[in-house]
């Protein structure tokens, strides 16, 4: 296991310690100004660099960062190894909005539709990501949808499952990335987020539908986003660390 740890929010610098793991690589974006939208595809093009030489040697690398957006990187750099995977991805939201959609403007909420090919000439095209079809991308979870999320999913070939139902069978066939956003897990467990949902599945489901998928031996890239404010409260420091411990051994089994 390779851990890439990459601490941005979006086109925001975070301190090294907001995303509490010990890392083997740590990504520096080597664009340092212009709009977000440069500096998250910065961000994004040097995540794809540091995973692709994994993925090639046959590692599976673990990529920790501040926001969803950093997942068409981590695809983007499975792709450049010569791997072709399907996405699936765990979040409270949705992520599908668009410029034309979006009502807060806020570039997470475009996530999954980036990765699917909206905007391609603001993301796709200048990270080198082949968008990944709808067809090919499972959404687990997403019980927080804005009414334009809800619309585009009833027409989309996204598959929607719960938590409970994730498994080799439920999932497309072939290489896998598995995205987790953290605010899939119930709020009350994970406090201090930047977005959080109650009436969530538990941590404890959470990871075992992780290691369902884990055990295929399918899944080549494990992406993890941790949308959550920065904290001095050591409680809440305790929470994230054993969180992120655990979804990180999911990778070492």
């Amino acid at each position: 296991m390779t851990t890439i740890l990459v601490p941005y929010h979006q086109d925001e610098r975070l301190l090294d310690d907001e995303i509490p793991v010990a890392a083997d690589i740590t990504v520096r974006s080597p664009v340092l100004d212009g709009d977000a939208w440069r500096l998250v595809a910065g961000v994004c093009s040097a995540t794809a660099a540091a995973v692709s030489p994994v993925v090639a040697a046959g590692g599976v690398p673990v990529v920790l960062s501040g926001d969803c957006m950093v997942a068409g990187g981590t695809v983007a750099g499975v792709q450049g190894a010569g791997v072709d995977p399907a996405v699936v991805w765990f979040d409270a939201h949705g992520d599908v909005h668009t410029l034309q959609t979006s009502t807060s403007g806020y570039l997470g909420g475009l996530s999954l539709r980036l990765l699917n090919g909206a905007h391609t000439e603001r993301y796709a095209d200048v990270i080198g990501l082949r968008p990944v079809s709808p067809e090919r991308t499972v959404l687990v979870d997403a019980r927080d949808l804005d009414p334009a999320e809800v619309e585009y999913l009833a027409g989309s070939e996204t598959r929607r499952l719960p938590v409970s139902e994730v498994s080799a069978d439920t999932v497309p066939p072939g290489p896998l990335v598995l995205h987790i956003d953290v605010d899939v897990i119930d709020s009350g467990e994970v406090p201090g987020l930047r977005y959080p949902a109650s009436n969530g599945p538990s941590a404890d489901a959470v990871l075992a539908a992780c290691a369902r998928l884990f055990a295929t031996d399918r899944v080549v890239a494990f992406d993890v986003a941790c949308p959550w404010l920065r904290t001095d409260d050591e409680g809440q420091r305790d929470i994230r660390t054993r969180l992120l411990s655990r979804l990180t051994a999911l990778a070492t089994r």
